[in-house]
């Protein structure tokens, strides 16, 4: 969710009225899990962000600090931040479920709060040789 706003005039949004002054909640996954946005909203899916040729692919649907004129202003330097971090994890590691417990096991349904905030998980961080996984 984002943070509360108030509308500035009346608006009709998919038939619904909405008087000026009224308090609305964005609800950002709406966005975010939207099928005709993504390929696999509901999963864990880099490929969502890639070309056919594996370059980075900049989405406009991905919006986790907001939108709009009161947006995150930190978000251009967060979204580095979390690319760099993710990509070096990636590109070092293979992450596997701990021991005992299959990929199916794993639960990714996010706790929902005001952010949804993902479980919990042991995993285990394997090293990558040359791009290649250690066996």
């Amino acid at each position: 969710m984002s943070l509360p706003h108030k509308t500035s005039q009346d608006v009709t949004l998919q038939g619904h009225f909405i008087k000026k002054g009224t308090t609305v909640i964005p609800l950002l996954t709406s966005v975010l899990y939207d099928e005709s946005e993504w390929e696999n909203p509901h999963s864990f899916y880099p490929a969502h962000f890639l070309d056919k040729d594996g370059q980075f692919v900049k989405r406009d649907a991905f919006m986790p600090f907001s939108a709009g004129l009161r947006a995150c202003p930190g978000e251009s330097l967060a979204k580095m931040e979390l690319f760099f971090f993710f990509t070096s994890l990636l590109q070092y590691f293979r992450f596997t479920p701990a021991p005992g417990v299959s990929a199916d096991e794993l639960d990714l349904t996010p706790c929902m709060h005001l952010t949804l905030d993902p479980v919990p998980h042991k995993l285990c961080a394997a090293p990558r040789i040359r791009g290649v996984y250690q066996e």
